[in-house]
């Protein structure tokens, strides 16, 4: 046999990822992921994961359902029972009622978030998205050929969108706002009021359409839950809601989201899912049906654990000389400003000129690992993940404090 010399081409990814690289949260977690590994005594502050276990009544509805032989395929989008678990619950927790058809289940609410932009996105479609917005927002939109327009939501808002900056914000050529509440990275959260506020904008501009992400509804420390669809009953057939139970049931590896729209859109969306994932796990899909027809209880129960930790770290942030931290409304993220240290140096002497630089002070001088708030869209603040035990959250910010009175 003769070995011919072949050449081949330098591999050439599509120009849709020109923009976009693995997430910024997903980096960091490697990162200090891999400096543990080779034995430094890092302490993660990074993913949106909580530590706590997946319900035993629900690991035990999947392992029923694997011994059922409910391992095969269902329905593209989701089988009629979790379906109906979903539509039950929106009616139960929300007052929202849907058909069967007006309900969409895939693999994370992450999937249902790139199925709705993937089903409607024409190149150049602008979607508004408050900043700060959790980042995976903005490359779902790019690599579907959208626009992102992001108005600044700071504090003096409340980290909240107003009605003159959306009003501001949408052109002839915006297809969606986005809403996430409680928000990731911020914790707040929009009262029934202020989301009435911004539907009155809404109403005036009758092509723009809501995705109201409310993955964190049940970690929500103050007030009632709102929703767009149901504060707004008008907007409703022009309002995507989307949910899972990765947040409140601690189920992120299980990869279960849902969300209810009009019919024609879940249609839409449907197809995009048929030629990518199509059906979410069967085993996942029945340990999802448990958790949301099955006892509550432990959700409230942690849900009072993560306000016990959000005011520790809230307090720890604000004793620190040029860091403060507004207490979030809701899900387990805080987003301290860290304006007060910027222009400071490191003892290596690295002048702080981002939140990014501060950031991997942060990882380099006393292991701990969180996320810029320029991730997010806004800076200088960073974000920190209290998804974890009470003695790391601790000794975390004690280390925090010790990096920040080593800068000069």
């Amino acid at each position: 046999m003769v070995a011919l010399a072949v050449r081949s081409a330098p591999f050439q990814p599509a120009d849709r990822l020109s923009t976009i690289a693995v997430s910024e949260i997903l980096a960091i977690t490697a990162e200090a992921q891999a400096r543990r590994r080779a034995g430094r005594p890092t302490i993660v502050l990074g993913a949106g994961e909580p530590d706590f276990d997946t319900p035993d009544n629900v690991k035990q509805a999947a392992i029923e359902a694997i011994r059922a032989g409910a391992t095969k395929y269902t329905t593209l989008d989701g089988g009629p029972e979790l379906k109906s678990a979903v539509q039950a619950k929106f009616a139960r927790e929300n007052g929202l009622d849907f058909g069967l058809d007006e309900i969409t289940c895939g693999a994370g609410a992450k999937q249902i978030l790139a199925n709705a932009m993937a089903a409607t996105l024409n190149p150049g479609d602008e979607v508004i998205l408050p900043a700060p917005y959790w980042t995976s927002y903005a490359d779902i939109v790019a690599i579907n050929g959208g626009v992102v327009r992001s108005p600044v939501c700071d504090e003096t808002s409340g980290f909240k969108l107003t009605p003159t900056r959306l009003d501001a914000a949408i052109c002839e050529r915006t297809r969606w706002l986005v809403l996430n509440s409680p928000s990731n990275p911020t914790g707040a959260a929009y009262s029934e009021p202020e989301l009435m506020a911004l539907a009155e904008v809404l109403a005036r501009h009758p092509h723009v359409w809501v995705l109201s992400d409310d993955i964190y509804e049940h970690i929500l420390y103050e007030g009632r839950f709102a929703t767009m669809a149901q504060v707004a009953p008008d907007l409703r057939e022009r309002t995507l809601t989307v949910n899972g139970v990765s947040k409140a049931y601690a189920m992120t590896g299980w990869r279960v989201g849902y969300g209810a729209g009009p019919s024609e859109l879940i249609a839409a969306m449907a197809v995009v899912q048929s030629q990518s994932t199509s059906c979410p796990s069967s085993v996942s899909q029945a340990a999802a049906v448990e958790a949301l027809e099955g006892p509550q209880d432990i959700v409230a129960e942690r849900r009072e654990r993560f306000r016990a930790r959000r005011d520790a770290v809230v307090a720890a942030l604000n004793a620190i000389p040029g860091l403060s931290c507004r207490t979030p409304d809701g899900a387990f993220y805080t987003f301290a400003n860290c304006a007060g240290l910027m222009g400071r140096e490191t003892p290596l002497g690295v002048r702080l000129s981002s939140d990014t630089d501060l950031c991997r002070h942060f990882l380099t001088a006393v292991d701990v690992a969180v996320v810029p708030g320029s991730c997010f869209g806004l800076g200088p603040y960073f974000r920190i993940s209290y998804a974890t035990s009470e003695a790391a959250l601790q000794e975390a910010c004690t280390r925090i404090a010790d990096a920040c009175e080593a800068l000069k």
